[in-house]
């Protein structure tokens, strides 16, 4: 068994949340690097370069991508044989997050009533927190701060089970095409498909963290991406919405078992400036 002291929690919350905040991952920047080569419009050209220097700018001088710095979302891996000490962990998790917010000047944008007095909890609490149990001592955490620009554009349908590839590829175009100049494209498109109506959502979520280029190790999915990658782009949306050749950097596909009567599918848009860290005890 193996002791955690949930303050070593906190530390890491703060730090990953600032990381995220203010540094795209590598992998996100390179995206954007061969967008920029790979645009043939000159207006989107022009938005890729402003995305980059605001991209170098942040990560330089510390200070955030962007001026919506999103939920907290927050992905644990926490091992089956490790046990923490001290505070809650959820509260530690919390206060790592408060702590990111004053120190990085974050602006907060939690309210704690969603319908009535919707009034600023002023910290960015409280986080969404995702965690899975897994075998060992492991504990690995994603911070994932998730703007509401492009949540607020994604869907969840439950499809006829026979629809087929051709009813997905659809419902992801239809998603894209009805908000993706609102969502700050070039998007990274995640997409849930099976599970029901709260997994299929999470699997979109999850695919996300994936590292962009890097596809479904099932050749099915695979080639999946790669065809909604192709149509999402060929729909000419274009950076910010101003036409173009890129209106998507990657579109990622999870899927899990299903109930025989069903089909659901979930797409969760990101925009150009997905935002995650992660890092281990």
């Amino acid at each position: 068994m193996r002791s955690i002291q949930t303050d070593r929690v906190r530390e890491l919350v703060r730090q990953l949340f600032l990381k995220a905040q203010t540094e795209l991952p590598p992998d996100v920047r390179a995206a954007l690097q061969q967008a920029l080569r790979n645009e043939k419009s000159e207006a989107g050209r022009r938005v890729l370069l402003e995305l980059l220097e605001n991209e170098r700018i942040a990560r330089c001088e510390k200070i955030p991508l962007c001026q919506d710095c999103g939920l907290g979302v927050l992905f644990l891996e926490v091992g089956e044989r490790v046990r923490f000490e001290g505070a809650g962990l959820l509260e530690s998790v919390n206060e790592g997050v408060r702590l990111a917010v004053k120190e990085g000047f974050l602006r907060a944008m939690v309210v704690a009533d969603p319908l009535y007095r919707r009034e600023n909890t002023g910290d960015n609490t409280p986080a969404v927190v995702h965690l899975e149990r897994v075998p060992g001592e492991t504990f690995r955490a994603v911070a994932f701060p998730k703007g509401m620009g492009a949540e607020s554009g994604s869907t969840f349908t439950v499809l006829r089970p026979l629809d087929g590839e051709g009813a997905v590829v659809r419902a992801v175009l239809q998603t894209v095409e009805r908000f993706g100049a609102n969502a700050c494209p070039p998007l990274i498109v995640g997409v849930g498909i099976g599970g029901n109506f709260e997994t299929a959502s999470l699997l979109g979520k999850k695919s996300l963290l994936r590292p962009l280029g890097r596809r479904n190790a099932d050749p099915r999915y695979a080639h999946l991406e790669e065809r909604l990658l192709e149509e999402v782009n060929g729909l000419g949306i274009g950076p910010a919405g101003y036409g173009g050749t890129v209106t998507a950097l990657d579109v990622h596909v999870e899927f899990a078992p299903t109930h025989s009567a069903g089909l659901p599918v979930a797409v969760n848009l990101c925009c150009h400036s997905l935002r995650r860290a992660e890092g281990t005890l």
